[in-house]
């Protein structure tokens, strides 16, 4: 789930994504104080915008919002008192994680592209990396499917020159580390750094 609300240039709505694959046609159900967005052919809720939302969430927040339980409980609320025919199902897992570059082979369709298998602690992802200091036994951030950038992209699967990659491997500047260096390339994290161990973003 990614969430977002910015009361200044969009009202006092707030926006839910619930799937991070994109909705090929769109029918749109107004319910009380919500708008679900279904995918047409299934009927399945992708999505859906919760109008008054102050009424319900009491936000503070300009851009993306941080999923917590006490949010969900609260968005489960509203659904229950709009009659809503809907359930939150929530991953809380963390979505950047220290992650392990396993092994990296050249991309057979790219020169600039390496195909990278990293660890990260419960699982092997296989992610399509352009950066050029990526390398074998490299300790790195990677930001899961569903995690949202400090910049609002929201990290989805997806296909690179004929290769699927399930993740991305961050740059400093990407996190929008304070002092990051200008130079293209990943963050090289310290050896001790424990694999599938969350990464916390510093801020100024």
């Amino acid at each position: 789930m990614n969430v977002s609300y910015n009361k200044q240039y969009v009202g006092d709505v707030l926006l839910v994504q619930l799937a991070t694959e994109k909705i090929i046609s769109t029918e749109v159900e107004r319910v009380g104080d919500f708008a679900l967005l279904k995918e047409a052919q299934t009927g399945e809720v992708k999505a859906f915008n919760l109008f008054n939302a102050s009424q319900y969430v009491g936000l503070d927040a300009q851009g993306n919002v941080e999923v917590t339980p006490e949010l969900v409980e609260k968005l489960e609320a509203a659904i229950l008192a709009n009659n809503v025919s809907l359930s939150l199902e929530v991953d809380f897992s963390p979505k950047f994680v220290v992650g392990y570059v396993a092994t990296k082979e050249k991309h057979p369709n790219a020169d600039k592209l390496s195909v990278c298998s990293v660890d990260v602690g419960t699982e092997n992802l296989q992610i399509v990396c352009g950066a050029p200091n990526v390398e074998e036994g490299q300790k790195v951030v990677v930001a899961k499917i569903g995690a949202v950038m400090p910049s609002g992209l929201l990290i989805k699967a997806g296909n690179l020159r004929g290769v699927d990659s399930f993740g991305m491997l961050c740059s400093a500047r990407e996190l929008a580390i304070p002092g990051a260096p200008e130079v293209k390339g990943i963050l090289v994290l310290d050896e001790d750094a424990e694999i599938g161990s969350p990464f916390e973003i510093p801020t100024r």
